[in-house]
């Protein structure tokens, strides 16, 4: 087993479900992803380029689907949260049920669109 996928496992509720169903939805919407353990988070890559990482905020109660974005998503910009972090953007999930798979395949969709403009650069 891979260190992403046991830490994924080895989360406590209900963050354990959250991070399953959106690696479900990443994988199987995106199969060329490969999950990688990286900066101690499970972290997606996509054509050798961070795409998103999953991060559980357990303080916060939530998790974060984090995306490395210098510039502003076309659609759905206004659901991404950045919190004073200039090249950072996430969607935040607190349950399974507040994941809503379209608008999340649509921001990955335009992150994957989008990498060519620069759009995943981290400096």
């Amino acid at each position: 087993m891979k260190p992403a996928e046991a830490y994924i496992l080895n989360q406590e509720e209900p963050f354990k479900s959250i991070l399953l169903h959106l690696q479900l939805i990443i994988e199987q919407n995106f199969p060329e992803v490969i999950l990688e353990f990286k900066w101690k988070i499970p972290f997606y890559y996509l054509d050798g380029n961070p795409f998103c990482y999953l991060n559980p905020s357990k303080k916060k109660k939530y998790v974060d689907v984090g995306f490395y974005a210098t510039q502003e998503f076309d659609k759905y910009n206004e659901l991404l949260i950045s919190e004073g972090r200039k090249k950072v953007k996430s969607l935040r999930f607190s349950s399974v049920e507040e994941i809503n798979s379209e608008i999340l395949v649509s921001v990955l969709a335009e992150a994957d669109e989008k990498k060519e403009k620069g759009f995943w650069k981290k400096n």
